[in-house]
């Protein structure tokens, strides 16, 4: 039997790194992107392939493809789109830089690499694209207005793209982790200091809180899992002749899936302010 390909990106730590590790030990050949060559280095040092793909650089998402499909032979079973990052803060701080630049990275940078990936599975005649979401992708939370943004508008395009892809072989999914451990905390300092004026702010008092959560390690979150819980829904979403169109992950995501769908609005924004 042909060893099956995928190309997971953001391989560097958590979510993408537990599953390009789940997936390799299931069998699967992983090519795990990274988006810095350091990073990359040390994946091909465990024995990964581990082409360089930063979503903000399009140059960049062309030439990793090129290479892991050059090492398969031009096919590809399976693309992951998970890396993506943070910028906290109140949205009425946020510069449109700030949003431009999130959404390069998170939102258009998915779609260049997808759209590239889609004519290699059609010739193949299979394939299927798993975009990692977040339970910030079915519910908003203050301060997480870019993030939260950034995934909305993902969770729109898997959707319409699912649609689209159903009178095809190429099965489009969504993973939605609740609180997964990660880097995603410390990974955002760098982009809330670049854009963020905490002491310009008409919020300027409010902001302590953010930032003792931004600069310390309190800690696991409340019903946090590692990552994991993520590699074994992303396992069901690869091999199932059926896989559904979304995976929860983690408590959380369930309860807000179901609170948006059966609350009124200002019930589910009041229970989501309390946190």
């Amino acid at each position: 039997m042909t060893q099956k390909s995928i190309l997971i990106t953001g391989s560097s730590s958590g979510i993408g790194l537990d599953a390009a590790r789940g997936l390799r030990d299931a069998g699967w050949r992983v090519f795990a992107s990274c988006r810095k060559a350091e990073d990359c280095l040390r994946l091909q040092s465990e024995g990964f392939d581990s082409p360089l793909i930063d979503y903000s650089d399009p140059e960049s998402i062309v030439t990793g493809l090129a290479e892991t499909l050059e090492a398969t032979g031009g096919t590809l079973d399976a693309l992951y789109n998970n890396g993506a990052y943070a910028c906290p803060g109140a949205v009425e701080d946020l510069p449109v830089g700030a949003l431009r630049d999130i959404f390069e990275t998170n939102v258009f940078g998915w779609h260049e690499l997808t759209r590239l990936v889609i004519p290699v599975m059609r010739a193949q005649g299979h394939g299927r694209i798993i975009n990692c979401s977040s339970v910030l992708g079915l519910v908003g939370m203050k301060w997480r207005g870019a993030y939260v943004a950034s995934k909305f508008a993902l969770e729109g395009l898997t959707d319409v793209l699912r649609m689209e892809m159903q009178n095809t072989p190429i099965k489009v999914i969504l993973i939605e982790p609740g609180p997964v451990t990660s880097k995603i905390r410390e990974n955002a300092i760098p982009h809330f200091e670049k854009w963020i004026d905490p002491k310009a702010s008409a919020r300027a008092s409010e902001y302590a809180d953010l930032t003792d959560r931004l600069y310390q390690d309190s800690g696991p979150d409340s019903f946090e899992l590692p990552p994991a819980a993520v590699t074994k829904k992303l396992l069901h979403a690869l091999t199932s002749s059926r896989p559904k169109p979304r995976y929860y992950v983690t408590i959380p995501t369930y309860l807000m899936g179901f609170m948006r769908r059966s609350l009124p609005t200002r019930w589910l924004d009041a229970l989501i302010s309390r946190g």
